[in-house]
């Protein structure tokens, strides 16, 4: 049976200082599982992954010299961006579609679905984020990005891309200050999301150890295609390197959650 890995390391040049995250890049499921009861459509969809944030992820890589860790999963087999005690961490029903692949499931697949898929990845993400912090001799900055869907129940959403995040600003309002003087997109702030969930890889690899981060979330049909991608890379690039200039985003510095009270 061919080796399956929950995640790709994009090796970049840790000195530089700035690691990518990409959670739900891809709709892939090991071929044990089939396709969870869904028919292959439900591949396509927003359900399964992120629309366009793997080759875009994949250039702003290359562009920036930057390693990155993508999630090689599909988020309907697990969902690397929930903590393992959220009861979404495994959907049962996802924007209307019933997951038969995942309803019922025995706690010993529940449990399973963690230790071959989730931990493995943020293992990655982890050694990734230790590995540039090592190599720069300070704290890395650490950029995550998604994307969203144009609409929800029948709404347009207007934002082009927006920021999510918790209670650490230090990217954060330079990030936002950088995207809205482009005054050709309308930046989100916590939209359509909030960017505060416990137990998120946000949560877990830098609101916990305090390092400067920013969430990005690029709606769908603006990178659903190469040219749409190679745009935002594009707008992306230049933004980032500016961003990873600012020194006191390589500095450890803990805010406090919106969520509550660290456990440490």
């Amino acid at each position: 049976m061919q080796h399956y890995s929950p995640y790709e390391i994009i090796e970049g040049n840790p000195a530089k200082g700035l690691v990518l995250l990409a959670d739900h890049a891809m709709n892939r499921l090991p071929a044990e599982y089939g396709r969870l009861g869904l028919p292959e459509s439900a591949f396509e969809r927003h359900i399964a992954y992120d629309i366009g944030i793997e080759p875009l992820t994949r250039q702003l890589s290359v562009a920036l010299e930057a390693p990155a860790v993508l999630g090689c999963f599909s988020r309907l087999l697990i969902d690397p961006n929930r903590g393992e005690d959220d009861p979404t961490l495994i959907m049962k029903i996802s924007d209307g579609a019933i997951v038969p692949g995942n309803h019922p499931i025995a706690d010993e697949e529940w449990q399973h679905r963690i230790e071959r898929f989730h931990r493995p990845y943020h293992g990655a993400v982890s050694e990734t984020i230790a590995r540039t912090a090592a190599a720069g001799g300070r704290a890395p900055l650490v950029i995550s990005l998604h994307s969203f869907t144009p609409s929800w129940k029948g709404i347009a959403r207007p934002w082009h891309a927006s920021v999510l995040w918790d209670n650490d600003p230090r990217a954060v309002f330079p990030l936002m200050e950088r995207l809205q003087a482009d005054g050709e997109i309308v930046v989100g702030n916590n939209e359509p999301y909030d960017g505060a969930l416990r137990g998120d890889t946000m949560y877990r690899h830098c609101m916990t150890p305090g390092i400067a981060h920013a969430l990005i979330e690029v709606r769908q049909d603006l990178i659903a295609d190469t040219a749409g991608v190679a745009a935002w890379a594009e707008r992306l690039a230049p933004i980032l390197a500016e961003l990873n200039d600012l020194p006191e985003l390589h500095v450890y510095q803990r805010h406090p959650s919106r969520t509550g009270a660290y456990e440490n």
